[in-house]
């Protein structure tokens, strides 16, 4: 129906009313006393309401919104059979006069805001079939006269904050449903519970449990689900688990599970086993790859050996995960019987050998993962054949060479193609065009030797594109053919190849990913669904990450051979977390506009040949927590406020005449900046610049020798030529 407003108090007056039933309306406000005087009433159901308390905007909406306390007088209401007040707004305590309806069959409290202890008098409600009290915020021990409802066949109240121990007096029900998951249960699982015989649904998962399965367990025979994730349960898998054949879930994710698995859980009737993240150790029995299986989740653990040949009966397997552990030999050819598999994830183990033509039997692959093993040999070509429907390709840190799989067909669903350290050689298929979804790019570390890959820019939903460690080369000054290049695009790295030319301007001035960044919570880390890792090198170190935020940014461009000047509009990046310009040959000035970058980590614009003063803008940089600017010809006095006063020597070693704070060099008074001598001097001069400045300065901020960068900066034309013939033994290398 479709009522709205308030309960009228003179509802009470109609004492013979039997049943009820107010549900899914538009009900809002407290629930009126009167209704709890009504002698004759059996059934009261005001369940389903919305979460305000107040008028719903939609007057359509078919669902009540009472709020409130459950008075104490609802145990006038001794005739009550079924009582459902789901889905409200209902606070305070549970009242303890509900222990008077001893005729109640159904109490529907969940999904309210309820708080307080559960009251030990529900123990009298001896009449009691179901007792839902999930979703609210009960506190407190599971009173142990729960034992005296023994026609209970469905007791749920998870989503609380229930303590303590489960009590062994639950055995005692007639439960057919037991869920008590996410609270913060303590102690070890009762054997006792192995006398639920009609037990079919155990959900325990997300509490403080610990010790072990027990055993008895096994005597649970009617069990199809047994949730005991997220515990600190301990121990082996009892074999007994064997006897429970009409178990079709098994989840002990999460835990601290040890041992080796059991073969006999190969006679339940198992459609997903879940034993993630735990100590299981031992090779993995082929017992359980049955018709019946679907789903399997063992992933960091301790497995070893190799994936049976048996895996080939599971036809209807569509997820396989065993990343993490420590599996070695080949992927056996049976594999390719699993017509129906959708995921498989076989990251970070021992494996080798090829990967096996076979797999050309999948049809309807969207998740393949086998990075970090020693897989060698080619990729089966066919792999560009299931681009319709793969969604995640990640071979990274393999052995693999040959050409990268093509053609991707138009329509292709892949999100992120991962191939960095191996040995793939050839080009950059330019069919990846095709696959308007990509998000991650990387094939890094490898053998690819082509022209930058300009059509990547019409990936508009591209996060991360890593070329770094390639033989790439050739200018990246192609006119676009986007209207908005890289629109999305938040890692950028393209270091350790052989590009040249100037700096790409059009791409550093359209990286809007990188411009006024907001969190967006909907998309925080988006990179996590792919179950991967990237490197990149932050601060001079190579580091793993697992996470991208949105806000996460970063341009590597570095050990190229780039030349002329650093745009002043890169400083419109102004959400940039890591740059990287060294080992370049770019000249010119650091922008000033570089200041603008207010959240940036970390800058390294070392060996190039940049020349002039170091921008007293930069020192705005608050965040800034690495610089490297060594190796470079600048000039003049080293900023001091703000972060500048925490880098050392390393971040300005190679810099003829800078001085200042932390170098040992002295700024004279009143000193203005001396510029390099001009380039057209003769050889002799450069020599001796290439000679001494370089290393013979080093040590002079290293170690205190004073007199490399005094002579490099004060010494004339003549004096430098007698400084080379008084030294003859003095060669290049210093």
């Amino acid at each position: 129906m479709e009522l709205e407003g308030t309960i009228p108090q003179e509802i009470g007056n109609l004492t013979f009313l039997i049943s009820l039933d107010m549900s899914e309306n538009s009900f809002q406000g407290p629930i009126p006393p009167s209704i709890f005087t009504m002698p004759s009433l059996e059934t009261l159901s005001l369940r389903n309401n919305s979460v305000s308390s107040g008028l719903p905007v939609d007057m359509c909406k078919h669902a009540n919104n009472f709020s409130g306390h459950v008075p104490p007088e609802i145990g006038n209401l001794t005739g009550l059979h079924v009582l459902a007040l789901g889905n409200n707004s209902l606070i305070g305590n549970i009242p303890k006069e509900l222990g008077h309806l001893n005729n109640l069959e159904a109490l529907h409290l969940g999904s309210n805001k309820l708080s307080g202890p559960v009251p030990k008098e529900i123990g009298n409600m001896t009449s009691l079939l179901e007792l839902y009290l999930w979703e609210n915020n009960l506190s407190g021990n599971i009173p142990k006269e729960m034992g005296h409802l023994i026609n209970l066949e469905s007791l749920g109240m998870g989503g609380n904050e229930l303590t303590g121990p489960l009590p062994r007096e639950i055995s005692n029900t007639s439960l057919f449903v037991l869920n008590l998951m996410t609270n913060s249960l303590t102690g070890n699982i009762p054997k006792e519970i192995g006398h639920l015989s009609n037990l079919e649904i155990l959900h325990l998962g997300d509490n403080h449990l610990s010790g072990l399965v027990p055993r008895e367990i096994g005597n649970i025979t009617a069990l199809q689900i047994l949730y005991l994730w997220s515990n600190g349960l301990s121990g082996d898998i009892p074999k007994e688990i064997g006897r429970l054949y009409n178990l079709e879930i098994l989840d002990i994710g999460s835990n601290y599970m040890n041992g080796s698995l059991p073969r006999e859980i190969g006679n339940c009737s198992l459609h997903t086993l879940y034993l993630w993240h735990n100590y299981l150790s031992g090779n993995i029995p082929g017992e359980l790859f049955t018709s019946n299986i679907e789903a399997i989740q063992i992933f960091i653990n301790l497995l070893d050996g190799s994936i049976p040949v048996d895996i080939g009966r599971a036809q209807n397997l569509n997820q396989l995960n065993l990343a993490e552990n420590h599996l070695s030999g080949v992927l056996p050819s049976t594999i390719g019987n699993l017509t129906n598999l959708k995921t498989i994830l076989l990251h970070t183990n021992k494996l080798n050998g090829t990967i096996p033509p076979s797999i050309c039997n999948w049809t309807s692959l969207e998740f393949f993962h086998l990075s970090n093993n020693t897989f060698e040999g080619r990729i089966p070509q066919c792999l560009g054949n299931f681009s319709k429907f793969l969604q995640v390709l990640h071979l990274k840190e393999n052995r693999l060479h040959g050409l990268i799989p093509s053609p991707f067909m138009e329509g292709c669903a892949l999100n992120s193609l991962n191939l960095n350290s191996n040995q793939f050689e050839g080009t950059l298929p330019r069919s990846l065009a095709n696959c308007r979804q990509l998000q991650v790019l990387d094939v890094g570390k490898n053998k690819i030797k082509d022209v930058f890959p300009f059509w990547t820019e019409t990936l508009l939903e591209l996060r991360a594109l890593v070329l770094r460690s390639n033989r790439f080369n050739g200018t990246i000054l192609l006119p676009s053919k986007a209207n908005f290049s890289f629109p999305k695009l938040q890692v950028f790295d393209i270091a350790q190849n052989s590009f040249t030319g100037p700096l790409p301007v059009r791409y550093l001035n359209n990286f809007k990913a990188m411009i006024n960044v907001t969190e967006n919570m909907t998309e925080k880390d988006w990179f996590r669904k792919f179950d991967e890792s990237m490197k990149f090198v932050f601060k001079g170190l190579e580091q793993p990450l697992v996470r991208i935020l949105t806000t996460f940014t970063t341009i590597d461009m570095s050990e190229n051979n780039f030349s002329g000047s650093i745009p002043e509009i890169i400083g419109k990046l102004d959400s940039l977390r890591y740059f990287n310009f060294s080992h370049n040959v770019l000249t010119g000035h650091i922008p000033s506009s570089l200041g603008n970058m207010s959240f940036l980590e970390s800058l390294d614009l070392s060996t190039n040949q940049l020349h002039g003063e170091i921008p007293r803008q930069l020192t705005s940089l608050t965040f800034l927590a690495k610089l490297n600017l060594s190796m470079n010809n600048l000039v003049g006095q080293i900023p001091q406020s703000h972060q500048f006063s925490t880098f050392d020597n390393d971040s300005y070693i190679g810099n003829q005449v800078l001085c200042g704070f932390p170098l040992t060099k002295k700024c004279e008074e009143g000193q203005n900046p001396l510029s390099l001598p001009p380039q057209e001097d003769d050889d002799n001069e450069i020599g001796f610049f290439d000679g001494f400045t370089w290393q013979v300065v080093a040590l002079g901020y290293g170690c205190g020798f004073v007199f490399g960068v005094t002579a490099g900066h004060k010494i004339d034309r003549e004096k430098r030529i007698h400084f080379l013939k008084t030294n003859p033994t003095k060669d290049r290398s210093g």
